[in-house]
């Protein structure tokens, strides 16, 4: 196995439990806060799915043992009690000792299956379903039956995930971020060779009347590059980039000085799991000084977010100036391009 790799999957397992048993910790103390419930379940979830696509099967079993568990009593189908927790607790320290073993021996000689077996124990009893299969295929669920309504599939596509959507810009999806900047009049002539007045009618006449006029979901000259470029370096989903580049560019003259803005609505980005443990993808996130979830957890992917969006706005600056200079068109004529 690529050292690598190997190293990278530690290190965020190792992150993933401290949070874990942090967010067990919180619950533990108060068994309503739904935060911290949350927060517990999307960290079993990724070590479950990290341990599958390492390879290590028996813990990844656990994890999801431990996760079905936490979900039952995230859904209330059973309650947060002591008992429950210690299991929880114990399934944990588990997975702690197998990540240490995978670290120095590189692989685990433990035993998970008495673990899984109480875990699923305690949720056959809670559901009275203790030695049935699993039954699929049409069965009505619960929530059915307290609906009337059939489901379908897990997902309608109002998300709406990969795909251009008013909804997205309206309610946001993933990180809503905005980046601004004021910019000198003396700056705007003299390094970019345009006025603030040029740029802020070009931004109207172009991203917002052009892009209406077009029917566009998105009011912008290029942010789908600089989005695009983050993504493939950071290790992000590439087919979000749909969305994550619906974004609204504004111009306007102030006192003699340029304003500039861009709101991205969907960014859909994080700094754990997927590609972001590839070694590139993660090197890049430690130059950026945000690998890892962050602390709080989540703050480093707000961060990304925002160095997405600063991104954005440089881009759209350099465009318009480009364009509203006529640089760009006696660029593309010199060099043939």
């Amino acid at each position: 196995m690529d050292d690598q790799y190997l190293d990278a999957f530690i290190r965020e397992s190792e992150e993933a439990i401290t949070e874990l048993n942090n967010s067990l910790l919180d619950l533990e103390s108060d068994p309503g806060d739904r935060e911290a419930m949350d927060e517990i379940f999307r960290r079993a979830h990724t070590l479950k799915g990290n341990f599958g696509a390492m390879g290590f099967e028996d813990a990844s079993n656990l994890a999801h043992a431990i996760e079905d568990l936490l979900d039952a009593m995230r859904q209330g189908e059973m309650d947060v009690t002591a008992d429950r927790m210690d299991l929880v607790f114990a399934g944990v320290d588990q997975i702690e000792v197998i990540v240490r073993e995978i670290d120095q021996e590189g692989e685990s000689s433990t035993d998970t299956s008495e673990m899984v077996a109480q875990l699923r124990a305690v949720l056959e009893e809670a559901d009275g379903t203790a030695g049935e299969a699993p039954q699929s295929g049409g069965e009505a669920t619960d929530g059915e039956d307290e609906t009337g309504a059939d489901l379908v599939a897990l997902s309608g596509n109002l998300c709406t995930d990969k795909k251009p959507a008013a909804i997205n810009a309206v309610e946001g999806r993933g990180r809503t971020v905005t980046a601004d900047v004021a910019v000198p009049r003396e700056v705007v002539e003299e390094r970019l060779h345009t006025t603030p007045g040029a740029i802020a009618e070009l931004n109207t006449r172009k991203n917002l009347v052009g892009s209406a006029k077009a029917g566009s979901l998105g009011f912008n000259a290029h942010v789908a590059n600089v989005v695009a470029a983050m993504f493939l370096a950071t290790g992000q989903d590439e087919a979000q980039v749909v969305e994550g580049a619906n974004a609204i560019t504004t111009a306007e003259e102030r006192d003699g000085d340029l304003y500039l803005s861009v709101s991205l609505a969907s960014l859909e980005v994080g700094t754990v799991g997927g590609g972001t443990k590839l070694p590139t993808q993660s090197e890049a996130l430690d130059i950026l000084g945000i690998r890892g979830g962050g602390d709080p957890a989540g703050s480093n992917a707000d961060a990304l977010a925002e160095f997405i969006a600063v991104g954005a706005l440089a881009g759209e600056l350099s465009l318009l100036s480009a364009l509203a200079s006529r640089h760009l068109s006696s660029a593309h004529a010199e060099l043939g391009r």
